[in-house]
């Protein structure tokens, strides 16, 4: 009897050793990686991207069409450190599902990222998806293709989604791109109360309306349906603002400016501002409602800088907090398309 305990507790172990290696190591494959080169075949199926409104329609690049493949590829990049030269890190690293793939000050989330034309705070990113993608494989994580296709794992999924077993930067970005391209939100509160799913309570309606009215200031940047408008604002944080665009661009009325970011999911996506200086949002409507500077870049939608901000009472400011939270999509954060491949 001793010796069968003996034996369990060692399997016990074995098993126990064998799943922190494959969390420490590699990712648990999710094809078979002894499966016979000659078995795998280029087949694409279409991936049929879902009714987003009431987000506009999606433009989809002739040259880089979704397929279950190439989104399932993207995917495995997006949260497989083999990207990373030193593989310390992957995508999913900073940008975090259960925070709308952000995490932390200086990331700004994933989401709806197929509609930006500007990334990064200070906006020294732009372009196409594709394009943004290329950038983060060749100079953020400066991946070592040797190696990527050193994996048979790697080797074979680039034959399903692209008809070769090479990976190349080109290819890899294309298939983030698709990945990306289906990180969409659109079934918040908000979005269930345009198509007549539901109707808000008083304290949102209020709040709705002081968002999109001149009261409250807020619409001018962040607009109707993504709530950013992809360009670049010096929003009066600081008499004595930041470099912010001006880093890259040696300009100086590019200084303080910084991208809009979305308010979808904003609940989720604390700290605020670039530099993280806001831990909530009752700060942030603070801020904006009295505490705006001004300085020679402020950007002239700041209409009431000249009195320090919206000035709102605080009856407003909880009404226009009761708004932002309708902005959250808990089906955006619970995606089982967007988890990580690698632990299903």
């Amino acid at each position: 009897m001793r010796t069968k305990l003996i034996h369990l507790f060692a399997s016990a172990l074995a098993i126990i050793f064998l799943l922190i290696s494959c969390a420490k190591d590699e990712p648990v494959p999710i094809v078979d990686p002894n499966e016979p080169e000659d078995k795998v075949q280029y087949d694409p199926t279409p991936y049929i991207m879902p009714k987003l409104f009431p987000l506009p329609e999606m433009v989809i690049p002739e040259d880089n069409p979704m397929t279950e493949q190439g989104v399932l590829l993207g995917r495995m990049l997006f949260y497989d450190p083999i990207l990373d030269k030193d593989s310390a890190r992957a995508c999913a690293t900073c940008h975090i599902q259960e925070q709308s793939f952000t995490s932390g000050a200086i990331v700004l989330p994933h989401l709806n990222f197929a509609y930006n034309k500007n990334y990064l705070w200070d906006g020294h990113v732009s372009g196409t998806v594709e394009e943004v993608m290329y950038f983060e494989i060749t100079e953020f994580f400066q991946a070592d293709f040797d190696r990527i296709n050193a994996s048979k794992l790697y080797r074979d999924q680039f034959k399903r989604a692209f008809d070769t077993e090479v990976a190349t930067p080109e290819l890899a970005a294309k298939a983030m791109a698709q990945f990306e391209r289906i990180l969409t939100s659109y079934n918040s509160k908000f979005d269930k109360m345009l198509r007549g799913e539901l109707i808000f309570n008083e304290d949102e309606r209020a709040g709705m309306n002081l968002f999109f009215s001149e009261e409250a200031d807020c619409f001018h940047c962040h607009n109707y349906l993504f709530f950013g408008d992809n360009l670049l604002h010096n929003n009066g944080l600081d008499e004595d603002p930041d470099e912010g665009h001006f880093a890259y661009t040696g300009n100086p009325i590019d200084i303080g400016k910084f991208k809009t970011p979305t308010l979808r999911n904003v609940a989720l996506t604390a700290p605020y501002m670039h530099d993280g200086r806001f831990e909530t949002l009752d700060e942030v409507i603070d801020f904006y409602s009295e505490q705006v500077k001004i300085s020679p870049t402020i950007d002239p939608l700041m209409e009431f800088m000249h009195q320090g901000g919206v000035q709102m009472s605080p009856t407003e400011k909880r009404q226009l907090k009761a708004f932002l939270l309708t902005l959250t999509d808990e089906a955006f954060i619970t995606n089982p398309e967007t988890q990580n491949p690698f632990t299903e």
